[in-house]
């Protein structure tokens, strides 16, 4: 399936901007650990912090500022307190809960057991498919994406993620629920697809 933007060209992610608690640990394990090219940094004008950049591939970038009054993390409001499958993985309304970095599905067991390797706290290998537990421990022709899930030093909860297939009409089989917890009957399902130009 090939979705197009009719209203504005975009070119992917340019980069995500989070909020780190130590640069240096941050440098550490993104540079050292996850093998991330450092690409750019800034000192911020009088005294402000620090503003860092790392390639994540395709010419997209991870950022990280660091302040140096700023708040505490929150983990289970601004971040999920606990890996899937380890406890609660909500995080509040306009919160960044996840990053998913695509890696390639032939390389994903491999780069699995290289964060093992490392010292990484990771889940279970999570084979996402359309069962009701929407999870297989076994590779099956039903599943469109592997991840696997953990946690940089600030509690940034991060997802190595792996297409298994193209994904297609299947794979759009919902309506939206609403704020009081309500399906949008119709929005989606039952709407006629606009034909692609």
């Amino acid at each position: 399936m090939t979705a197009s933007n009719k209203e504005f060209e975009f070119l992917g992610v340019n980069h995500l901007a989070l909020v780190c608690k130590d640069m240096a640990k941050t440098v550490e394990f993104y540079r050292d650990v996850l093998g991330m090219p450092l690409t750019k940094t800034i000192d911020l004008p009088g005294g402000r912090g620090q503003h860092f950049f790392f390639d994540i591939g395709n010419g997209d970038s991870l950022a990280f500022f660091w302040f140096p009054n700023a708040p505490k993390a929150v983990p289970g409001i601004s971040a999920p307190a606990a890996l899937p499958t380890k406890g609660s993985f909500v995080s509040a309304h306009g919160s960044m809960n996840h990053i998913a970095i695509n890696v390639r599905a032939e390389k994903f067991d491999e780069y699995y057991q290289r964060l093992v390797a490392k010292g990484v706290e990771v889940t279970p290998i999570l084979n996402h498919d359309n069962s009701p537990t929407q999870s297989s421990a076994e590779l099956n022709d039903d599943v469109y994406v592997r991840s696997v899930y953990f946690f940089d030093p600030d509690g940034v909860c991060l997802e190595f993620a792996a297409w298994t297939r193209a994904l297609d009409e299947r794979d759009i089989t919902h309506d939206p629920v609403q704020a009081d917890g309500t399906k949008r009957e119709g929005m989606i399902m039952g709407r006629t697809p606009v034909p692609a130009e």
